[in-house]
């Protein structure tokens, strides 16, 4: 019984990728460099605007969420594998992170973000009771 238990686990590790330096299965830790993404911040009347440079990352490698007014960018840069064999590679696998708190009156629902060039502009919009008005005096 103990050894079938021991095959199942052994071959559940080989299977997730883990592995001991004697050769006995244990976890496997894969360390990659994380780095807080260089950002500015702009507000006007209508919104807050995060612009991000998080270069070569791809579109579908940034993942942004927004958690109890915790607004979290995440994002994965990892080497392009070009035709041929490696000359040089001084580009590195590289994950991006950044979380901020947003204020009161953001309107979570109309946050969009998009990717160009490198650089990730997340919109905020501020919500209708934020925004100045005008308020008209009457003559009474």
């Amino acid at each position: 019984m103990a050894n079938n238990t021991s095959m199942t686990t052994d071959t559940n590790n080989r299977r997730a990728g883990l592995s001991r330096r004697d050769g006995a299965d244990a976890e496997k830790i894969q360390q990659r460099r994380t780095a807080a993404p260089p950002v500015d911040i702009y507000e006007n009347a209508d919104e807050l605007l995060v612009i991000a440079d998080m270069p070569g990352v791809a579109q579908d490698a940034i993942s942004i969420s927004l958690d109890k007014m915790e607004l979290t960018i995440d994002g994965r840069r990892t080497p392009e594998n070009g035709a041929g064999s490696y000359l040089a590679a001084e580009g590195e696998s590289l994950d991006y992170r950044r979380s901020f708190l947003l204020p009161q009156g953001i309107d979570a629902d109309k946050i969009a973000a998009e990717l160009r060039h490198g650089v990730l502009r997340v919109r905020l919009p501020k919500s209708a009771a934020l925004k100045p008005r005008q308020i008209e005096v009457k003559a009474s």
